[in-house]
């Protein structure tokens, strides 16, 4: 997936930015803390699929 698109995304609940792990597979929103996976090199920006982290997770 290209970098730019990961650049420009935001999070869908508050509009915040996102980090990219990629090792992890996973877009996260420290505000919301919560964590997007991506698959097959897509981000799943739905709030039904994320999962919710804590300070430890991220």
């Amino acid at each position: 997936m290209d970098n730019r698109l990961f650049d420009i995304l935001v999070c869908p609940i508050c509009k915040g930015p996102l980090t990219h792990l990629r090792a992890q597979g996973e877009l996260i929103c420290p505000r919301d803390k919560l964590a997007f996976p991506v698959r097959d090199g897509i981000p799943v920006m739905i709030e039904a699929e994320a999962r919710k982290i804590d300070d430890l997770d991220a």
